[in-house]
């Protein structure tokens, strides 16, 4: 719902804040007055398109502002989202545009620069124009088909379609993924089928680098401990026959001193003894030392042959995985990602053809939901046809015929709404051929028409419905056909906000709010101001509507009856 309209600059407007409320709104005022440039400054903050000519003379910049209450479920804020613009859906909705005197405009949303674009995908979604000038959104025919299924309530029907489209393309998907798949592994078959038999022939396993890097390691370590020991082992070599001889010596020394006389306990034999003694612990000992050694190196579990075959093993795995353009770590997986691959190549025309049956089924369950909602639209559309036709005649357009065709698309430009392209269409005069609303109906009709096809959709449509603008919709029109006019504006009222520019009293008196549009001002400055009418107020401008210049009292009774009625 629009709330308020803040205008500054525009045109012969200076400044104007209009807080605007539900229900139907009526503009009214002398031909010239102004009553567009109220639609004109609405359209500037709301994406229409913005010219020089839009700010007031001798003003450097005109400003509009539009302060909107959409619902917390409205598609306004999901736009917002799209767009990355921030917003909190508790607060208001405001659209802001300016235009400067050379004719540069700028956008803004909740005080964020943006573009006139997004202004005027916003402006689509919250309010409709139909208009002597312009219309907004009947014009669309992208518009129909969702006024239809509205109409139709056609909600679950619709709900099916899409859940079928949804998984109609997923099936699609996934037989274009093994199709492709299956393509990819015919193709390379043969390279991992060598690929796998080598793998195969290697064996890697997990871990295996780190494991034949350590005993590699290990092995060459004991290699080298073996050569020192081997040197040590050396150094004790003829030690024993010497210490041997040297114990022999010792003897004949101490037999040639004992023969000479010497004492067998007198210090000469007992220090030769002494040395014999020393000798033998130290052959001993250097006996122990030597089996010592003998042990250490048969402690060292070196194979010559063991370190070849763990450096081939090593040479060999690295060899495979710089080929394979891979760490020695991913040979085991990439084996098994090999078998995997040409299983599934093996198996892909199964898989394949399971696919394809799949995603026939899917096309069919869809294109039979697709039927069956489009058999509901062509019913729902002969029913909103009798309904239009039903409002056509109290609206002076009895001549006219209104028609909605459903054709129904091709397969591939089906999509998850439907096969169908819905259309409304017209022929204002009999025997003349229908067509699009805009290229057959006039500026007069087509605001009636609008009116007529929103007034056959009321408390048909869900979810909030978008503000509506009529812009002199009874323009030609008088009496009956433009009481018609106002009792059908009301009825939209009841349910949305309306706002209607106006000269008729019979429309005027079913307002529920009335802004009367003036202008004044001198030789040199023009100003249009806007007035908020009272009920007395009301009164006398509905007066001078019927009557003119000169208001009878007359003409007041007759204003009183038509807001009474």
């Amino acid at each position: 719902m629009l709330i308020g309209l803040w205008i500054r600059d525009v045109v012969l407007i200076e400044a104007l804040d209009l807080p605007i409320g539900p229900g139907l709104t009526a503009l009214t005022g002398e031909t010239g007055a102004g009553k567009s440039i109220i639609l004109d400054a609405l359209g500037l903050a709301t994406g229409a398109r913005a010219e020089a000519a839009l700010v007031r003379q001798g003003a450097a910049l005109a400003q509009a502002t539009a302060l909107f209450a959409p619902a917390p479920d409205h598609p306004a804020w999901a736009l917002l989202d799209e767009k990355g613009l921030s917003y909190d859906p508790s607060e208001d909705l405001v659209l802001r545009r300016t235009v400067s005197a050379d004719g540069r405009s700028r956008a803004f949303v909740n005080d964020q620069a943006t573009s006139v674009g997004v202004l005027r995908e916003l402006g689509a979604l919250l309010m409709e124009v139909h208009g002597q000038h312009e219309t907004v959104g009947l014009l669309d025919t992208r518009t129909h088909r969702p006024l239809l299924d509205a109409f139709g309530q056609l909600g679950a029907p619709l709900a099916r379609v899409g859940e079928a489209w949804k998984a109609w393309r997923g099936a699609l998907a996934r037989r274009d993924e093994l199709a492709a798949a299956a393509d990819q592994a015919a193709a390379e078959m043969e390279e991992l089928s060598l690929r796998l038999s080598e793998l195969d022939r290697l064996e890697p396993r997990e871990g295996e680098e780190a494991d034949l890097a350590e005993s590699r390691a290990m092995l060459g370590a004991a290699e080298k401990a073996l050569s020192d020991i081997a040197s040590a082992r050396e150094a004790f070599d003829g030690l024993a026959p010497r210490m041997a001889q040297a114990v022999r010596a010792l003897d004949r020394a101490r037999e040639r001193a004992v023969h000479a006389g010497a004492a067998e306990t007198g210090p000469t034999v007992t220090r030769l003894a002494a040395a014999t003694s020393a000798i033998d612990r130290a052959l001993v000992e250097a006996q122990e030392a030597e089996a010592a050694i003998d042990g250490a190196a048969e402690a060292f579990d070196f194979d010559p042959d063991r370190l070849e075959k763990t450096e081939e093993r090593l040479f060999e795995l690295r060899g495979m995985a710089r080929k394979l353009n891979v760490s020695v770590e991913e040979l085991p997986i990439l084996r098994v990602r090999f078998a995997e691959r040409l299983r599934a190549a093996e198996t892909s025309g199964e898989d394949l053809k399971a696919a394809e049956a799949a995603l026939a089924e899917a096309r069919a369950t869809y294109l039979a939901a697709a039927e069956d909602l489009s058999a509901q639209r062509r019913a729902a559309g002969e029913r909103l046809a009798q309904a239009v036709m039903s409002e056509l005649g109290p609206l002076k357009l009895d001549k006219a015929r209104f028609r909605t065709t459903v054709e129904t698309l091709a397969p591939d430009k089906s999509g998850p709404h439907g096969q169908d392209r819905v259309a409304f269409e017209i022929s204002t005069n009999p025997g003349a051929p229908f067509g699009e609303l805009g290229q057959i109906a006039s500026g007069g009709e087509l605001a009636r028409l609008a009116l007529a096809l929103k007034a056959a959709l009321a408390g048909r449509a869900e979810g909030a419905q978008p503000l509506m603008i009529f812009d002199e919709v009874d323009q030609g029109v008088g009496g009956a056909v433009a009481d018609a006019v106002g009792l059908r504006l009301r009825r939209l009222a009841s349910a949305a906000q309306v706002l209607v520019v106006t000269h008729s009293p019979q429309v005027a008196a079913r307002a529920d709010a009335h802004w009367r549009i003036s202008k004044a001002g001198d030789a040199e400055t023009v100003r249009t101001a806007v007035e908020v009418l009272s009920l007395s107020d009301r009164e006398e401008e509905i007066a001078r509507m019927l009557a003119g210049a000169q208001i009878t009292d007359a003409a007041r009774a007759a204003a009183r009856a038509l807001m009474d009625a």
